[in-house]
């Protein structure tokens, strides 16, 4: 019960920020708001496993991929709003400010991978479930991770409808999610 209440309260923000784009198919905000609630779901279950044998290999690698996930986050959004140029008069409500770029970054981060953004969130997940593995927690684990795809997917048409052929082919020359991978 105590999970539930948390994950409900841990909900509100995330629903606050997503409201716009909860019944918009289409949009990127709406599969990206049913990972956060994956994570917020993770978060909850393994909350007290954080720091149980803090020197096995899961949770080295859980760590590793925390503090990956978190310079992933700040390194994107930073060079979203400074070679971004963000504009509040794009005409996309469910953006948010510093997504709302009116030039295509494709340097630092962005020269290998498309979404550091969303790549951090994929980090955070698997960070998270490294804490306490189960299969329950797997299949939450997997299924933020397919909404994060989707979420990309869905991101990529709207660049594409924003950027034209500049973002098609930048698209060719890097990658999804992980450099050189995927």
């Amino acid at each position: 019960m105590e999970r539930l209440i948390v994950f409900g309260i841990l909900s509100i923000p995330v629903i606050n920020i997503s409201w716009r784009t909860l019944f918009n198919f289409k949009s990127h905000g709406f599969y990206r708001f049913f990972s956060w609630e994956c994570i917020i779901w993770l978060l909850v279950s393994d909350y007290r496993f954080w720091f149980d044998n803090p020197f096995s290999v899961k949770q080295i690698f859980s760590w590793l991929f925390l503090f990956y996930s978190v310079y992933l986050i700040i390194a994107g959004v930073l060079l979203l709003k400074k070679l971004g140029k963000p504009k509040n008069n794009r005409d996309e409500e469910p953006l948010f400010d510093f997504e709302k770029t009116t030039e295509l970054v494709d340097t630092g981060l962005y020269k290998y991978i498309r979404h550091p953004l969303y790549s951090s969130l994929i980090f955070l997940t698997w960070g998270i479930f490294l804490k306490q593995t189960t299969i329950l927690l797997l299949f939450v684990a997997l299924a933020s991770t397919v909404f994060l795809f989707l979420t990309a997917l869905s991101d990529e048409k709207e660049c594409i409808n924003f950027f034209g052929d500049k973002y098609r082919e930048y698209m060719k020359r890097s990658k999804r999610f992980i450099p050189f991978i995927i």
